[in-house]
């Protein structure tokens, strides 16, 4: 579930990317799924236990599935989600350990797009729904208004034209309304909608924006770490240039992913 360019190991290192923000995106994502309570959850690669946790505090389930195959993430999740109604377990897309129809709600946040193979993990997915179940995910607008990624990355291929392949909006095309639809209805989901969900980004300073990109946890700070001093510094550089900083130095950016929904047979 991982590309060569990152290494999903660091918990701490991925909250200060990207898991702050993806706590608001779940907040949006589940008013949209507007579920009933009492419902049986599954959370596909939960990592630290960002989504598992909104679901718990917002939508009243009966159970709650988490599958991760990162042992560092699931070690996380345990500690910080300590309730009856949940269950942490390692699963990868080839492997997901939950029985058939046993599933209202089957959700996967920020994750699809890391897969090996979309199609077999949505047929794996569905498996898991009992009738009229619902399988939901959402993945970053990655080619567009994710502005903390695409102001790196646009720096990044000024300097660099050959890190144009490892730009994550040019490496997951899936990461669009009209390949997510596709792929929902393409593998049976009835009913599909595809919808943004718009967050603000703020970064405190400089520093609050940059020092995520200097691990190694997702592709950007992966492309990042793997530059020489030289390179990374030029890089800062430009950076501390081109983005928008107010008199007190707050970085004001925006973010939108992309949620896909759909109903199973």
């Amino acid at each position: 579930m991982t590309t060569p360019q990152d290494s999903w190991t660091d918990d701490s290192a991925y909250e200060a990317y990207v898991g702050r923000w993806s706590r608001r995106v779940g907040e949006g994502f589940l008013r949209w799924l507007d579920p009933f309570e009492q419902a049986r959850w599954l959370d596909f690669g939960c990592g630290t236990g960002a989504l598992t946790s909104q679901i718990l505090a917002s939508c009243a389930p009966r159970q709650i599935i988490g599958i991760e195959p990162s042992e560092e993430f699931l070690a996380s999740a345990r500690r910080q989600i300590v309730d009856a109604r949940v269950r942490f377990q390692q699963g990868s897309d080839d492997r997901i350990p939950v029985n058939d129809g046993e599933i209202d709600f089957a959700v996967s946040g920020l994750v699809l797009n890391f897969v090996s193979d979309q199609k077999k993990v949505i047929k794996a997915l569905l498996r898991t729904l009992n009738p009229g179940g619902t399988l939901a995910a959402y993945v970053w607008d990655y080619a567009g208004h994710v502005q903390f990624m695409r102001h790196f990355w646009d720096v990044a291929v000024e300097l660099n034209p050959e890190a144009r392949d490892k730009d994550e909006g040019v490496c997951f095309p899936l990461c669009r309304p009209g390949p997510l639809h596709a792929l929902f209805e393409s593998s049976g989901l009835r009913d599909v909608d595809v919808t943004a969900m718009d967050i603000t980004t703020p970064f405190s300073d400089f520093s609050d924006y940059w020092t995520p990109f200097l691990s190694d946890v997702a592709p950007a700070p992966g492309y990042c770490a793997s530059l020489d001093e030289e390179s990374r510094t030029r890089l800062e550089s430009r950076l501390r240039e081109r983005l928008p900083t107010d008199s007190d130095g707050r970085i004001l950016l925006a973010a939108r992913a992309w949620a896909v929904k759909g109903t199973g047979q």
